[in-house]
């Protein structure tokens, strides 16, 4: 069998991922200072409302004046990331963002570009490939476009993960390295296509590696591929 040597870009992706977990667990240790936020937060039902737009419109997460995402249908919209240096509403707005698409009117390529636009530009943190694990492959997208399908989203909550708070506790300081705080997002997706406009809604939930430099802009670090409750 060939040595994972001989693969340079799949060796390169795993010490990557292998970072990028890494430095979550160790970023974790920030929630101490906002842990008042976080209560508060948790306790702040989302007014979001999953909408279903028309063959002319496509779903584009926003955050509202309140910090909640919400999803709202605008003409032709991919998602953009909002300018927030909190990482809860970041990591909403970014769940929203990965759980929303129509394929009326973009192509798979166009939100592909629109998502890698979340990452941060700090190449060593940015897990692409974490993002393109929920992007449907062009093949699937090609079906589904000749349905008509598309998806809007409603995030309910959001918070730091236990297990991230803990460390944080343990080690506030650790966090000051790459500032990357892990972030779980709950909420539900809704799908419909062609003759099933009201579609069928599904509860969804991933827990997002969300980068936030002191007087920075979030970023999207990357996506875990477990759940950390």
């Amino acid at each position: 069998m060939p040595s994972s040597s001989s693969t340079p870009g799949g060796a390169s992706r795993v010490r990557r991922r292998a970072l990028l977990g890494t430095v979550v667990l160790a970023v974790l240790v920030v929630l101490v200072g906002l842990a008042a936020y976080l209560t508060r937060d948790g306790r702040s039902p989302s007014n979001s409302a999953a909408s279903h737009p028309s063959s002319s419109l496509v779903s584009s997460p926003t955050v509202s004046p309140s910090g909640q995402p919400t999803v709202t249908a605008r003409p032709r919209s991919l998602p953009t990331p909002p300018r927030t240096t909190d990482p809860i509403t970041f990591g909403k707005a970014a769940a929203a963002a990965l759980w929303s698409y129509d394929t009326r009117v973009y192509s798979q390529a166009e939100l592909r570009r629109a998502l890698h636009a979340w990452l941060t530009s700090e190449v060593k943190y940015a897990d692409a490939a974490s993002v393109d694990r929920g992007i449907p492959s062009p093949v699937l997208w090609k079906e589904m476009a000749a349905n008509g399908q598309f998806a809007t989203s409603t995030v309910s909550e959001g918070h730091f993960p236990n297990s991230f708070t803990r460390a944080l506790q343990e080690d506030p300081g650790a966090i000051t390295q790459a500032y990357v705080y892990a972030v779980t997002v709950s909420g539900k997706q809704t799908i419909a296509w062609k003759g099933s406009p009201s579609g069928g809604a599904e509860s969804r939930a991933a827990t997002l590696a969300v980068q936030c430099r002191p007087h920075q802009p979030c970023a999207l670090a990357g996506v875990m591929q477990s759940v950390a409750p």
